[in-house]
């Protein structure tokens, strides 16, 4: 097969990893997402991954909820990053696929700093890397370490894995009009504050002209499906 992307970066949610629970870890989803990972990678694709991670801690509620300053919280979240970056290596590793854990913020030995040209040398031989950490720093979404990660190994994409199978005009779950998007501008995203990552992110996308493809992740083979140029979900185009 002849994919469309020859180097992706894929964002995962958090709440992804956990099923139908919403918290946690759901052993089979994660099983899942391993598996077309590793069906991707043997087809020549580099794949580099970023995880959020809403499973375990989420940052920004939790400092409006408490008397927990947003820092401290935001930290958390990231620990949460390297947490389930950990659990995704493996389950990667598990399907016959090397993958290492980078971190922004350097936990030696569970998961050595982030460090460029190893991360490219990695995807260039086969390997799977997965960017944990956030961005190292409070205040920055993990759509923003998707977006600068992208930037970095110089993907072709950004493979926004979702709950949902796109962009729509409205909430779909609570609006029975809503139409999904098949195509998008990256300026149509920035001005009409579109949800598919928070603005920081897009305008990174939009300055280094790397297109996003939004699509559901619990439906099988649609990651492949997306990595091969296929009319799934919502692109974002630049």
């Amino acid at each position: 097969m002849d994919a469309k992307y020859k180097r992706c970066l894929l964002k995962i949610s958090g709440e992804s990893l956990a099923g139908e629970a919403g918290y946690g870890f759901d052993q089979a989803t994660i099983n899942s997402i391993a598996a077309q990972v590793a069906e991707i990678s043997r087809c020549g694709v580099q794949l580099g991954l970023v995880v959020g991670g809403g499973n375990v801690w989420r940052g920004l509620p939790a400092a409006e909820k408490s008397v927990m300053d947003r820092c401290t919280a935001d930290n958390m979240g990231m620990l949460a990053t390297v947490m389930n970056g950990l659990y995704l290596r493996s389950a990667i590793e598990e399907q016959g696929v090397p993958c290492r854990v980078e971190s922004a913020i350097p936990m030696e030995p569970a998961a050595p700093g982030f460090d460029l040209r190893r991360s490219i040398d990695f995807l260039e031989k086969g390997g799977v890397v997965i960017f944990a950490g956030g961005t190292g720093h409070p205040f920055f979404s993990t759509d923003t370490a998707a977006a600068l990660r992208a930037a970095e190994i110089r993907a072709d994409v950004i493979l926004m894995a979702k709950k949902v199978d796109g962009v729509y005009t409205a909430d779909p779950k609570t609006d029975p009009t809503a139409r999904r998007i098949p195509r998008l501008s990256m300026l149509d995203v920035v001005q009409q504050q579109l949800r598919v990552m928070d603005l920081t992110a897009a305008a990174m996308c939009r300055d280094n002209r790397i297109p996003i493809v939004v699509f559901k992740i619990d439906q099988p083979g649609n990651m492949m499906k997306a990595v091969m140029g296929e009319d799934i979900g919502t692109t974002v185009e630049v």
